[in-house]
């Protein structure tokens, strides 16, 4: 099931001009600025403390955490993080935006395929294991949001695969791919892939692509079957 996180997140509104020098200075305060939106009510700036939101991120479930969102003067609202902006280089959190979550309502979310085994087909046949899809979409209450869909592979052969509708479904669970969709198979690398490792590299006269006038070229390289001109007596 999703992580619980014990403590709420405290959230502060934010007033003023939302500009890049207010978000600028929210960040050198040590906070960052969101915004919390969702359940028919209305969209509220705050700012959040970006460690307890990074804690949420790097959590066993992630992004699909539900958690209490205390934001100051409304309340507490059960929440969820939708989207998230980092800094390129430093790799810091600029920006969130928080979902109200209505728990007695079903909702879509993408949960991750976790693979588990080594195949028999990998052991004992040399294929190699081929994940396809990584995350399936799924529909349910917020409160059966899995972590993630373990799926034993231990058992497939050579060219066996594991399709959608082989994926552990419960009740509470729906899935939203298709039930033929691939999830992963044991394959062998092609055989014509492999010869062209060993197949000797013909050079290829050198070309500049977009560069040079092509009427150029013709005048120093004579037509291929042009006469040679006649030899001086």
């Amino acid at each position: 099931m999703a992580t619980t996180i014990p403590e709420a997140i405290a959230a502060v509104p934010r007033t003023g001009k939302f500009n890049k020098n207010h978000a600028r200075r929210v960040r050198v305060s040590g906070l960052i600025p969101a915004v919390v939106y969702g359940a028919g009510q209305d969209s509220v700036a705050v700012t959040v403390d970006p460690k307890a939101i990074t804690r949420i991120l790097h959590s066993e479930s992630g992004h699909n955490t539900i958690f209490d969102l205390s934001v100051e003067g409304t309340g507490v609202v059960k929440a969820m993080i939708v989207d998230w902006q980092y800094e390129p280089i430093k790799g810091k959190l600029l920006h969130i935006d928080f979902k109200r979550i209505a728990m007695d309502k079903a909702m879509r979310v993408s949960v991750p395929v976790m693979l588990t085994g080594v195949p028999v087909g990998v052991k004992n046949s040399g294929g190699i294991l081929d994940q396809i899809l990584r995350e399936v979409q799924i529909e349910c209450l917020p409160g059966d949001i899995p972590s993630h869909i373990d799926v034993d592979v231990a058992g497939l052969e050579l060219y066996g695969a594991i399709h959608v509708a082989d994926l552990p479904h419960g009740g509470k669970i729906k899935f939203l791919e298709e039930e033929t969709a691939l999830v992963a198979h044991v394959t062998v690398i092609k055989e014509e892939a492999a010869a062209d490792v060993t197949a000797p590299v013909v050079a290829e006269p050198e070309v500049t692509k977009g560069k040079g006038k092509p009427e150029a070229a013709a005048a120093a390289a004579p037509a291929a079957g042009a006469a040679k001109p006649a030899a001086k007596k």
